[in-house]
């Protein structure tokens, strides 16, 4: 076999690896990079862009629906393969331009499945690669679910890659792949159903907000079983059948399409990490606070591989990936200082946070002062007759600075990078009071939250 030597492997081509195998090819080190999907990791292909272009159809729809007889006759629809060829403006690009920006900063792209031979070797399609320095940023892959026919469940890849509609989905589980492709599917005409086995669902988020959400979401006409433990997939023909206990009883839910929901887990399962002497956890790669693998030097994580403190989110990912950069072109010098995080579950209206839930404050034993309203009256979303909206901040009564912030409605993805910013530069209520907004905007609301 033939073997090739380079300073640094990625294993991977989203955002955990790319920004880091750019730095390091820039600074002249020989770099190669690895996937065995289409080059652009998740978010680009399989993820939040291609999620948030369908997004985009359900929100107007939705805002016709809402200004029907205020002069916008609601006659709109949403045809699902002109949407599909729109999304693949997007996706379609992605592989072949990113592996030509790795091969014009001198990286090498490899396509195929990485596995350790050793602490300093991997194999690729039969070839051995060898390299002082590893950074693993393999992503995410659905969690396996120990159900009977899981066989039968298809994952969110595959919902983005419909050429047609069923009138039937069901979703396992309750977190955001459900919430945000049911919203998307229930306003492009079909019958939707979440089965979730806890008593609530989106499990982060605050739970006051998340009640509001779920009664926008049930009025849908998206039916949510909470408290439902599925216990089987049943195919018959082209038509699926959940099999599930929801609280004691037995209860059967028919569809055309069952779309795995439940959670997704590090893809590094076949990588032999055990033969390069690479530690792993429940949550992905073992790393110290510089990113570095503590059993094998030579290996870094990042991305949604790595057992860190950071959100399973691209923003994230880019960030540890420019940390990880750092350490190995300068030896290891900047640690993994997480700021405060946002994250936005993207159904329509989307419910945006950041920082601490009223309940993780009050567990921590914060002296604070909590402000919840719904606001679906105020003139930013009556203007739209948009319904439901609300928000929740949580300041600590001793310095007066925010603990968290939680914001359901209409550009909340936007009002919370305000929110993370006086997070992470320690303003208090009273700067946020002072500031002058542009008015009327949705910012603008932001003196009326604190």
């Amino acid at each position: 076999m033939a073997t090739s030597n380079f300073d640094l492997i990625v294993i991977g081509t989203g955002s955990g690896g790319s920004t880091a195998a750019r730095k390091c090819a820039k600074a002249g080190w020989e770099v190669a990079q690895i996937d065995s999907r289409p080059f652009g990791g998740t978010c680009a292909l399989r993820g939040c862009d291609p999620k948030k272009v369908l997004v985009g159809a359900a929100e107007l729809i939705d805002w016709n629906r809402r200004m029907n007889r205020t002069g916008v006759p609601t006659d709109t629809h949403i045809d699902w393969q002109q949407l599909m060829q729109f999304k693949e403006s997007f996706t379609q690009p992605v592989p072949e331009h990113r592996e030509k920006g790795m091969q014009k900063v001198g990286i090498t792209p490899i396509h195929g499945r990485a596995s350790f031979v050793d602490e300093g070797t991997i194999e690729v399609n039969g070839e051995f690669l060898k390299a002082n320095n590893f950074l693993i940023a393999a992503g995410a892959k659905p969690a396996p679910l120990p159900i009977d026919g899981v066989e039968h469940l298809t994952t969110s890849t595959e919902f983005l890659e419909l050429e047609e509609l069923p009138e039937t989905i069901v979703f396992v589980g309750g977190g955001f792949i459900s919430f945000e492709f049911a919203h998307i599917a229930a306003r492009a005409g079909s019958k939707v159903h979440i089965v979730h086995r806890g008593e609530r669902p989106l499990e982060g988020f605050d739970g006051d907000l998340v009640d509001i959400l779920l009664e926008k979401t049930e009025k849908l006409g998206i039916s949510a079983h909470l408290g439902a433990e599925v216990q089987s997939v049943q195919k018959d023909g082209q038509d699926f059948t959940v099999k599930a206990s929801q609280k004691g009883k037995p209860r059967s839910i028919s569809g055309d399409l069952v779309i795995h929901g439940a959670g997704r887990v590090p893809d590094i399962d076949d990588m032999d990490l055990e033969k390069g002497n690479v530690e792993r956890g429940k949550r992905g790669i073992t790393v110290n606070e510089y990113l570095q693998s503590p059993s094998n030097a030579n290996v870094y994580a990042a991305g949604d591989a790595a057992d860190t403190d950071g959100l399973p989110l691209t923003p994230v990912a880019g960030f540890e990936s420019h940390v990880v950069a750092s350490n190995l072109l300068e030896g290891n010098n900047k640690k993994a200082e997480y700021p405060a995080q946002p994250t936005v579950v993207f159904t329509v209206p989307p419910l945006a946070m950041v920082g601490l839930t009223e309940q993780q404050a009050r567990d921590a034993g914060h002296d604070m002062t909590v402000k919840f309203k719904k606001t679906d009256q105020w003139y930013s979303y009556r203007r739209t007759n948009e319904t439901p909206a609300a928000f929740k901040t949580i300041f600590n009564n001793e310095n007066g600075q925010m603990l968290g912030a939680h914001v359901l409605g209409s550009k909340s993805e936007e009002i919370i990078n305000l929110f993370a910013m006086a997070i992470n530069q320690n303003l208090k209520a009273t700067a946020l009071k002072k500031m002058v907004y542009a008015y009327p905007s949705h910012a603008s609301d932001i003196s009326y939250m604190v």
